[in-house]
């Protein structure tokens, strides 16, 4: 088993440990919260561990040696992604994440099968993604580092979640917009995914481990290219991923509208015949399959979706020679290619 594997395995221990503490306390409060403690398993069964990962690998560039602590304090980056991921599906009314139904729809399942009319399903998963966000904390808190490194990561969790946030707001803002614009995509996603799933995890690791100012300097010139890189490839997913593949549809991103750099493009490139098409089928609720095809074939046959594959590639060039501007043990400089050239290039 690869380094990366091995790391995989323990942040999995550590939140399969929390999922059975955590439980066994809820139901000691009462055995009507089982539906709470099984989709608070199900949110955190399955994941590549991408944020955990770049977590501990801030930590290791700053010179320090793998301990249990650092794998505890690099779990709760994937608690932050849970509540983030539990919220966003909320918002967003998705059905179907990592080939399971979220939580907002397994709860209404869990209604209707127990005949409980008064349930509310968007309540109870809100509630779960708020748990979530409070066990990240105790997690990090908690994580066995001494209490002065933990301290000077205050900021940055302020910064971390303040910036995603405001990713989100902006995207709710921006859904639908008739004309979206790429440098407003691109915002969204740097603000909503790039800085928390590739920037402010190196941070705080580096952050942790007393890395210096020089450091966090590569460690943004890195993440922020790498984080939209990764968004631009979740957009990718979004619309012509196999959903058996990625375990979630791609026709909810078109049929909500939301403002992607793929669609942005799209929208830029077309004829105004087609820009007007894209305007009465793209974010209306009866969209269907049918016109999910015709804007895939505008998306090829306009190039926007060649550019946004440029525009992956350029980025992830770009996170590779912020590799080169600061001095990184071997394994990490490796460990962190790695994991950008796989983040940004998971297959359709």
């Amino acid at each position: 088993m690869g380094e990366s594997e091995q790391l995989k395995r323990r942040v999995d221990e550590q939140l399969l440990r929390l999922v059975e503490q955590e439980s066994a306390e809820l139901l000691k409060v009462s055995t009507e919260l089982a539906p709470l403690c099984e989709q608070l398993r199900g949110s955190l069964e399955q994941g590549k561990r991408l944020r955990a990962a770049f977590l501990y690998w801030g930590w290791r560039a700053a010179g320090q040696p793998d301990c249990d602590g650092i794998v505890r304090a690099a779990a709760a980056m994937e608690l932050v992604h849970a509540a983030a991921c539990t919220h966003d599906d909320i918002i967003d009314d998705s059905r179907v994440r990592h080939g399971m139904p979220t939580a907002h729809v397994a709860f209404a399942d869990r209604a209707v099968d127990s005949e409980q009319g008064r349930a509310r399903p968007v309540a109870l998963a809100m509630m779960l993604g708020d748990l979530l966000m409070g066990y990240a904390g105790q997690v990090f808190a908690t994580c066995g580092l001494p209490g002065a490194f933990i301290a000077r990561t205050v900021p940055l969790w302020s910064a971390l979640l303040r910036e995603t946030v405001a990713g989100q707001f902006l995207e709710v803002l921006r859904t639908g917009d008739a004309v979206p614009q790429v440098a407003e995509s691109l915002e969204v996603a740097r603000y909503k995914t790039a800085k928390y799933t590739v920037e402010r995890p190196l941070h705080l690791g580096a952050t942790l481990g007393g890395g210096s100012e020089r450091l966090l300097t590569a460690f943004t010139a890195f993440g922020l290219p790498l984080g939209e890189a990764f968004q631009l490839r979740d957009d990718m997913l979004g619309t012509f991923g196999d959903p058996a593949l990625t375990g979630k549809p791609n026709l909810d991103d078109l049929r909500d509208g939301k403002p992607t750099a793929l669609m942005a493009l799209t929208v830029s490139l077309v004829s105004e015949d087609d820009r007007q098409t894209l305007t009465k089928t793209v974010g209306r609720p009866e969209f269907d399959e049918g016109d999910a095809a015709h804007v895939r074939m505008l998306m090829e046959s306009s190039g926007a979706r060649r550019k946004v594959e440029d525009m992956i590639t350029e980025r992830v060039a770009l996170a590779h020679r912020a590799l080169d501007t600061v001095p990184l043990p071997r394994a990490t400089y490796t460990a962190l290619r790695d994991l950008a050239t796989s983040s940004a290039n998971r297959p359709l």
